[in-house]
């Protein structure tokens, strides 16, 4: 029988002031769950968390910068305290993006900025809640990564690398967790209608095609977190929610020349000199 981990929910979602954050909060709570929504800005978080009470939810908003182990932690306590015991699942969903420049253009201040949040903030959410959920009988964790994870689209250096790295660090926490009640999830989408290109560090040359695009083809972020929350349930690994995402994994998997060719090729149309 498969383990319904999220329901009733102790849940940590970070990045929950908007997109597949809120989706994921508000997903969890419609499953009964109290959620502690967590933000660097801590209006959208409480925008959030109101949305959940008005539906007879439970939330509490936390201000909590990922990018820094301490705010993390003081978010496992004040998560903890508020529960009355230890959450037993963790979104580690906040991330920023940034793009449109090749690599050796970019300012060092964006890549810092973007390991600092993707990739940092990830590792934190990891170290903190980790050893936290490992000693319950059941528990949960979602990282959320990005086919840029394994896609290497150019014109975005630091966000790839950083995805790259949280799915690495994905795939280790679930080798280490096999056979303990740990679920850990690596979520890899496409393109989702989020603020995430209008509120990144995109150069301007190419913000309003980004903008386009997921107007046109991105997916509801509500569909990505009941996709993913199904399969933490199943204790899948990964999640690819859409056929672009499936279709792009298995022709770098199978056909890597081909691929190579074809990101190359896809270079000289994105990237201005």
């Amino acid at each position: 029988m498969t383990e319904q981990i999220t329901r009733n929910a102790r849940a940590v979602v970070t990045g929950a002031g908007s997109g597949i954050g809120r989706a994921f909060a508000l997903e969890l709570a419609a499953r009964g769950g109290r959620v502690v929504c967590a933000d660097i800005d801590e209006t959208s978080a409480g925008a959030t968390a109101d949305r959940i009470r008005e539906k007879g939810g439970l939330a509490l908003a936390v201000p909590c910068d990922v990018s820094e182990l301490a705010q993390v932690e003081a978010l496992a306590d004040r998560a903890a305290e508020w529960f009355g015991e230890e959450p037993d699942l963790v979104i580690n969903n906040a991330g920023v993006g940034a793009g449109g420049k090749r690599v050796g253009e970019i300012p060092m201040a964006d890549w810092h900025w973007v390991m600092g949040v993707n990739m940092w903030g990830v590792i934190h959410g990891c170290h903190v809640f980790a050893p936290r959920l490992r000693a319950l009988p059941r528990a949960g964790i979602i990282n959320v990564c990005s086919t840029a994870s394994f896609a290497a689209a150019p014109g975005m250096g630091p966000y790839n690398a950083s995805k790259a790295a949280v799915l690495a660090l994905s795939e280790t926490l679930a080798a280490e967790s096999a056979g303990s009640g740990l679920h850990v999830t690596a979520l890899c989408p496409t393109v989702v209608k989020t603020n995430i290109f209008s509120s990144g560090r995109i150069d301007a040359s190419v913000a309003p095609l980004m903008n386009r695009w997921v107007s046109l083809t991105g997916v509801s972020a509500k569909g990505v977190a009941r996709t993913t929350l199904k399969a933490l349930d199943r204790n899948r690994l990964y999640v690819l929610p859409q056929v672009d995402a499936r279709l792009i994994w298995r022709t770098k998997r199978y056909l890597p020349a081909l691929y190579a060719r074809g990101t190359g090729l896809l270079s000289r149309f994105t990237l201005v000199s």
